[in-house]
């Protein structure tokens, strides 16, 4: 099917630029709208204003626009059949063959906490989602495109199919659109029933069943599993410059490294291993001192890890981190001296972050033996803090607290972080009883030889005994932060104020099995 004409509205303009150009230069028509028009414009790419293609201009503030019988007879009607062919022509439509649609960013819009019911309400695409699924609908005649990242490969099978597109193609991108609405709407969908106090247990395990496109995997967890990677939207979060194929279990831990490294505003480093973080560090003014807090927590375990920053990585840091076998790094961005550095190790994955994770509202699902279960997201962190002993923590002390909390979450249960106010000092992950969590932080720090006197001490969940808490006190820490709610809260708050210790009650637990 050959391309004649392009109707192109997007909300991300990632990438559009070189393929509207490319279109234009293979003397393909381009329509726009509003705000994608004046951007094409302004870049010198000829566009026809779909208010002029239609003959009805835009109006109640742009709500109707694309909602046209020229519109979409043009993407709807079959292609050599004569009926469809006779009854477009006697009403003045004219073939779209080529749709560039991606909707308002409502899920983006709505994780902003600060974000108001008519602000989000204005974000709810109505012309995009009816576009794609006219063009989705007609696959066989039209090529609809939702993701930047297919740009260059429908570029490619129109170079070699003479400006046209296979049908299979067209068939593949048509599922990802009923992919990409679907989620959009359950996103809608949730949010309204979230700001209306609806239960939304039965749309979360229908939506967590739904069809997705996959990419198979080498094997899973183990070489004998087989596994894929489901889902549309990996590619809009990261994109790969360098090393050889992800892994089952590259995925997860990038996955959890970039959720965590999304916690921290000033520059930080992460490093994890097995889905826990190692250690984590920050710095005011150098990434490279970030990254060397970070290992400083335990120079073993990175071996084989994944290395997370989020600031661009540059020739210095690259340097150190070559030191060290790794497998994965991410990074909003890499300078090319840093490209240079680590491109010499051929298996070393390197993958630019796009995006920050926070954009991401698909919800978490786990299989069980008969079923599944799906929650929403832990993306929450600031909660109310209580001082519950008689010394209340200090300003550095407070600060350390703050950076502990937003490790610690990301650690397995039981989970306990020992940190100053810009590292991790010691870490423990995983263990049945809270005291062994404790215990095992103290022995990680002093295999790394750090000191734990004046540390503080962050628990994922209520200290159920005074025990916990006694062990972190008597290796050094001088503050805790925990969430409340043991039975022994009286006990445990004792314990803290006979040891003039400073704690904190969050409120809000954060388990992470």
């Amino acid at each position: 099917m050959k391309i004649t004409r392009a109707l192109l509205s997007v909300s991300d303009k990632t990438g559009l630029l070189p393929f509207a150009q490319r279109m234009a230069s293979l003397g393909i028509e381009l329509l726009s709208t509003g705000g994608t028009a004046k951007f094409l414009r302004e870049n010198g790419v000829p566009v026809v204003e779909i208010s002029a293609f239609t003959g009805f201009p835009e109006i109640l503030s742009g709500r109707v626009k694309t909602l046209h019988p020229t519109v979409h007879g043009g993407l709807l009607y079959r292609r050599g059949d004569a009926e469809h062919e006779e009854q477009a022509v006697r009403s003045g439509i004219q073939p779209i063959d080529l749709l560039v649609v991606n909707l308002y960013p409502f899920e983006q819009t709505v994780a902003r906490a600060e974000t108001t019911l008519p602000e989000a309400i204005e974000q709810i695409d109505i012309g995009g989602p009816a576009m794609l699924r006219s063009a989705a609908k007609n696959f066989r005649s039209v090529t609809v495109v939702t993701d930047p990242a297919d740009y260059e490969p429908v570029l490619a099978e129109m170079a070699q199919l003479e400006g046209g597109t296979s049908e299979a193609t067209r068939a593949r991108l048509a599922l990802k659109v009923f992919t990409v609405t679907a989620t959009y709407d359950r996103a809608i969908a949730s949010y309204l029933g979230m700001k209306q106090g609806v239960d939304d247990g039965p749309a979360l395990a229908h939506s967590a069943l739904r069809p997705a496109p996959q990419i198979a995997l080498r094997y899973g967890e183990n070489p004998h599993q087989q596994a894929a990677l489901v889902g549309p939207d990996f590619a809009s979060f990261f994109t790969q410059l360098h090393g050889k194929e992800l892994s089952y279990n590259n995925i997860l831990d990038l996955s959890a490294a970039a959720e965590l490294i999304g916690e921290f505003d000033e520059p930080a480093c992460a490093i994890l291993k097995h889905n826990n973080p190692c250690g984590v560090g920050t710095d005011d003014a150098m990434l490279l001192a970030a990254w060397q807090k970070a290992l400083a927590t335990d120079g073993q375990a990175p071996f084989g890890g994944i290395i997370a920053v989020n600031r661009a990585l540059d020739e210095s840091l690259a340097a150190a981190i070559a030191e060290i076998f790794s497998e994965v790094i991410i990074a909003p961005d890499f300078t090319a001296g840093a490209l240079a550095v680590l491109q010499k190790k051929k298996n070393l994955r390197l993958l630019k972050q796009l995006r920050p994770t926070s954009e991401d509202t698909a919800l978490e699902a786990r299989s069980v033996v008969g079923g599944m279960l799906v929650q929403s997201r832990d993306r929450s962190l600031v909660a109310p803090e209580k001082v519950a002993t008689k010394r209340a923590p200090t300003e550095a002390e407070l600060k350390a607290l703050h950076f502990g909390w937003r490790v610690v979450k990301h650690v397995k249960s039981n989970a306990i972080v020992f940190c100053g106010p810009d590292r991790t000092l010691g870490i423990g992950a995983g263990q049945m009883a809270r005291v062994d969590s404790v215990n095992l932080a103290i022995w990680k720090a002093g295999q790394s030889r750090l000191s734990l006197a004046g540390s503080v001490v962050a628990s994922d969940a209520f200290f159920p005994f005074p025990d916990g808490l006694v062990a972190a006190v008597q290796a050094g820490a001088t503050a805790a932060i925990q969430p409340g709610g043991s039975m022994r809260d009286a006990e445990v708050i004792a314990a803290a104020d006979e040891h003039g210790v400073a704690m904190i009650f969050t409120g809000m637990r954060h388990f992470r099995h």
